[in-house]
């Protein structure tokens, strides 16, 4: 799973990586990101024909739900059953995005939190799904998305036996329903690979505090 990640690119940067267009959220560096705070994320915006990146509420809120307490148990999404699942296959079918992430956190059977982060440098791009929730009392619409999650690799089961899906830019565009993309391509693209360059270290247990957040949470534990 995936429940704390870093995403610190400037806004700048995070547009030319994704090469999104319109205005460009301020977005806080998080090194510590967690659910139900509001992050970046990159969606197709289908009446300009371009990438655009907002702030979204993590936590994939179903239009029907009552309220945003449900949130905060979907924030992840099992690849192998979104189109199954009441809550995703919506989004899987309509509303795809991008989750912009420099690394995220997983925890080992014994409770000690891992950094993984890519051995390239580039920012991990995971596969997420998105939702519209209308609020009952105020009328106004707030955006959440989840993370779409698959088997881990080899090299990081030891830690943890699932991780996010982490798409290649060659797939962006069906994932972002850019071009066309049958169910069957969808489902080939979240498949795990049989490695990815990455690497994982352990780090402080501060991290287990969303309060704290800090670049020195991603050092390699003395």
């Amino acid at each position: 799973m995936c429940g704390r990640f870093v995403q610190k690119l400037p806004p700048e940067e995070l547009a030319t990586a994704y090469d999104s267009d319109g205005p460009i959220p301020n977005v806080p560096a998080r090194y510590n990101a967690a659910p139900t705070q509001d992050l970046a994320v990159v969606r197709f915006n289908a009446q300009t024909g371009r990438r655009a990146i907002g702030l979204l509420r993590w936590g994939l809120v179903p239009s029907w739900e009552k309220d945003l307490k449900g949130g905060a148990k979907l924030i992840n999404a099992r690849s192998e059953t979104l189109a199954q699942r009441r809550s995703f296959a919506k989004a899987f079918q309509a509303r795809r995005c991008i989750v912009p992430a420099d690394g995220f956190y997983e925890w080992a059977p014994d409770r000690t939190p891992h950094f993984v982060r890519r051995l390239d440098g580039r920012p991990m791009s995971f596969a997420g799904l998105w939702e519209g929730w209308k609020d009952p009392d105020s009328g106004e619409w707030v955006r959440t998305f989840s993370i779409v999650t698959a088997d881990a690799i080899e090299r990081l089961r030891p830690i943890h036996h699932r991780m996010p899906v982490m798409l290649e830019p060659a797939d962006w565009p069906a994932w972002l329903g850019e071009e066309a993309a049958a169910p069957d391509r969808l489902q080939a693209i979240l498949a795990p690979p049989a490695d990815l360059p990455v690497e994982a270290y352990p780090v402080s247990v501060r991290v287990n505090a969303v309060r704290n957040d800090d670049p020195t949470l991603t050092d390699r534990a003395a």
